[in-house]
């Protein structure tokens, strides 16, 4: 849809529901009105409905589009109270003379003795009546406020949905981030394998096309379930076992005893950086231990790998990798997580606690 046919559909649309919004106020009006205090029957009621609808209506369309814009939505809470009570005795005024001038004179003779003498008191006077301008102010301003409170609720569902459509653009471009030298390697040692006519070749077509599944097309929700995440992660290692053989000695301990929801690839960046670090750069066998349990509010995910002693750390490149984790637990668990790391000449461990969610 172009632009013009948009805006035009969404003024049509909002005029619809204006229009509405507006015959509820007046049939509201009609039916909770006794047509006995009417002498002159339904349509002198009628008439008395319309000419209260019509001020409420004149004071809605100054409050939300001249009203709240320049005062309200400025932080100009004192203006917008002022020029509302200017409004409402304006309104009150106008509201008046309609009554005086054409209802009351139109079915001056359908009233009582009573509301006859009242009815010939001077205007200014009926103006100036404290009572009567509250007590009709408070009903020209009820249709306002009810759209005001729907303008804030929408607008504050406008903001969450945009928020929510910022931190989903985020993850995705966080999630992109991931290592992609894990893939590279795993097709050349695929491709060696395949010379060599190796057994292990199906093996790791196998479980890549599971990551890969996995990865691009499983895991596009905020929240999984942990046992696909835990099978992501054992897919991973058979690879990484196998491209490092005997270089490496891989401990993991799963002892999880419900199917819990986690966000997706976090586990696993912290396994990729054990064996980037840990492992690519250790001329004797590495070690890598990985345990993953569950308390009673938390997941608790503890990575430990040995280091190298002649390593040398790339700060800059470990500092990018652990912010891009930071800032995905912050965005999935906004105070909901725990990120301890340990870093000593012989080790490497990180902790995680995550909230069950």
């Amino acid at each position: 849809m172009n632009p013009l046919k948009r805006a035009f559909s969404d003024y049509n649309s909002s005029g619809v529901r204006m229009t509405i919004f507006w015959l509820c106020f007046l049939i509201y009006y009609f039916l909770t009105s006794d047509v006995a205090y009417f002498g002159a029957g339904y349509f002198q009621m009628f008439e008395s409905v319309f000419i209260l609808v019509l001020a409420e209506f004149i004071v809605a369309i100054i409050t939300l589009s001249i009203l709240v814009p320049k005062f309200l939505e400025r932080n100009k809470p004192i203006h917008f109270v002022l020029w509302l009570l200017i409004t409402l005795f304006g309104v009150y005024i106008l509201y008046s003379l309609l009554r005086s001038y054409y209802y009351e004179t139109k079915y001056f003779e359908f009233y009582p003795a009573v509301k006859q003498e009242l009815f010939q008191k001077p205007f200014v006077d009926r103006v100036f009546n404290i009572s009567g301008f509250l007590n009709k102010g408070l009903k020209f301003i009820t249709p306002a406020a009810i759209l005001l409170t729907y303008r804030f609720y929408k607008k504050q569902q406008n903001l969450l949905k945009l928020k929510e459509q910022k931190t989903t653009t985020e993850l995705t471009v966080l999630k992109q981030q991931l290592n992609p030298h894990f893939l590279f390697n795993t097709l050349n040692n695929l491709y060696a394998l395949t010379i060599k006519k190796s057994d292990d070749a199906p093996l790791i077509i196998e479980k890549l096309s599971n990551m890969l599944d996995y990865m691009l097309y499983r895991c596009n929700e905020r929240f999984v379930p942990i046992n696909k995440e835990v099978e992501l992660i054992e897919n991973y290692l058979v690879l990484e076992k196998l491209r490092y053989s005997s270089r490496v000695d891989v401990n993991f301990e799963n002892t999880l005893v419900s199917n819990v929801l986690i966000a997706p690839l976090i586990m696993l960046t912290f396994i990729e950086n054990a064996f980037k670090h840990g492992v690519a750069q250790e001329l004797n066998k590495a070690k890598i231990k990985i345990i993953l349990k569950q308390t009673k509010d938390n997941i608790v995910f503890v990575v430990e790998n040995t280091k190298p002693n002649d390593i040398i750390e790339n700060e800059d490149k470990q500092s990018i990798g652990l912010t891009n984790i930071k800032k995905q637990l912050e965005l999935l668990y906004p105070e909901d997580y725990d990120l301890s790391i340990v870093n000593e000449p012989k080790k490497y461990q990180t902790t995680l606690k995550l909230a069950v969610k």
